[in-house]
């Protein structure tokens, strides 16, 4: 029962060429940077993970967490709802030369879709989007008189998630708005990593404060003192670093 791991680079070592990772994260908030350039790091070292999906509400900033991910080549696709953000000068490049493929989801429709995976639900309607370039192809049925677009759900091979504490058995809390994707996206997923702020034993957490149950994870690695992604923009940091 005990789900810790020792470090990032151990946390994110099953992550292979082509599978789906959902990211954590609202911009900044609840991005989990560690396990994002532990996994650059792997790459780096090997040339794995590539052709990665990455689902997450935004594109990326600066040239640090997501937007370093796809700076060194290893997403082929981005599913999110928020590309243009602050400084997405990465994946605007990327997107421009072809090296990246863009699904655009409204970011509510994309909550829903992430939901309806991990609660086992194939499709839903919705009216958002409905008359868009985002609903072209899409089945299209009317209820009570209003037309509704059908989406389908989404699921991933992995979740990497940040959460502020979390015991060994993986029940979780959040801080804030740090919690916005993460509880779903460890429902969606079929392995969900998780770095937390402040591990604790079985029981350190107040079962009524739990938010994520540790049954939607499969690993924890404890970070005490976790990256800022607007804080590393403000300091005009990159990933890895470029020597002088």
């Amino acid at each position: 029962m005990d789900k810790t791991l020792p470090d990032p680079a151990a946390a994110v070592a099953g992550i292979e060429d082509g599978m789906s990772v959902m990211i954590g994260g609202f911009g900044g908030s609840g991005a989990p940077i560690e396990l994002i350039h532990a996994l650059i790091d792997r790459y780096l070292a090997t040339g794995h993970p590539k052709d990665l999906t990455v689902i997450n509400n935004n594109a990326g900033n600066g040239h640090v967490g997501l937007a370093a991910l796809i700076e060194q080549g290893m997403v082929a696709t981005l599913i999110c709802s928020f590309p243009r953000s602050a400084d997405p000068v990465v994946f605007t490049e990327a997107y421009k030369a072809g090296r990246i493929t863009l699904e655009l989801v409204p970011q509510g429709t994309l909550a829903e879709r992430i939901r309806a995976g991990g609660a086992g639900i194939p499709a839903f309607y919705t009216p958002t989007g409905y008359g868009t370039a985002l609903a072209e192809g899409k089945p299209v049925e009317e209820f009570d008189g209003r037309p509704y677009v059908r989406e389908r759900w989404l699921k991933a091979d992995y979740a990497l998630v940040r959460a502020h504490r979390g015991d060994t058995m993986g029940n979780l809390t959040y801080r804030m708005a740090a919690r916005n994707f993460g509880p779903l996206m460890c429902m969606a997923a079929k392995v969900s990593i998780v770095q937390v702020s402040e591990l604790v034993e079985p029981g350190g957490i107040d079962p009524e404060a739990v938010v994520t149950p540790g049954i939607f994870v499969q690993g924890v690695v404890e970070i005490p003192d976790p990256a800022q992604e607007e804080a590393l923009n403000r300091a005009g940091s990159r990933y890895p670093e470029v020597p002088a």
